[in-house]
């Protein structure tokens, strides 16, 4: 079953973030836009490349009001230790939760039952607690975090223009459609 127009059912966690432990809740997730990115396993080979790649877009999606949270079966004490010995991991900013009890993961429906970690899951959260985006990955296939800058974009257009919906590669500024019956075989 689909999670997209859903509200993220509740949990609270242990995090890593910019040098302190802290608790995250799906509380958090209100009131802002919200990216959150399962990974398998902190240690590990495409892993950090992905992660290292979402750093370099979050400054952008702060300035759109997003704020970010990676998500691996982790423990938050090895995130820490990670992000001191990693060169990719250490440049990290955003909030990086552990889910041990793989609570998260299957609230997510991205647990990997057979190994015990997450599949490599990214989902976009409206201020409501709503999945508005879902993408899922086979874990050899790293993510690019330069497309959710554009799926921000159209998310936040669609949700503060009723009717209107953005078109496939649609860009800010562009032409959006108008959900009529007028519309209906003319594209």
């Amino acid at each position: 079953m689909s999670l997209i127009g859903k509200e993220i059912e509740e949990f609270s966690a242990h995090a890593y973030h910019q040098g302190k432990f802290i608790d995250v809740s799906s509380e958090d997730f209100k009131g802002r836009w919200s990216i959150v990115c399962f990974y398998p396993a902190d240690f590990t080979f495409v892993c950090p490349t992905e992660l290292e790649d979402l750093q370099g877009q979050y400054d952008d999606l702060k300035k759109l009001g997003v704020e970010v949270y990676s998500v691996s079966t982790d423990t938050h004490f090895t995130h820490k230790a990670w992000h001191d010995h990693s060169d990719a991991i250490g440049k990290i900013e955003y909030i990086m939760i552990g889910d041990p009890s793989h609570k998260i993961s299957r609230i997510f429906d991205v647990l990997d039952e057979e190994e015990g970690t997450a599949q490599r899951g990214t989902f976009i959260i409206d201020p409501d607690g709503v999945v508005q985006s879902i993408e899922i990955n086979a874990d050899g296939i790293g993510r690019d975090a330069s497309i959710l800058i554009d799926k921000i974009k159209a998310a936040q257009y669609v949700r503060t223009h009723p009717g209107e919906v953005c078109p496939a590669k649609w860009k800010e500024g562009e032409e959006t459609l108008t959900t009529t019956i007028d519309l209906v075989g003319k594209i």
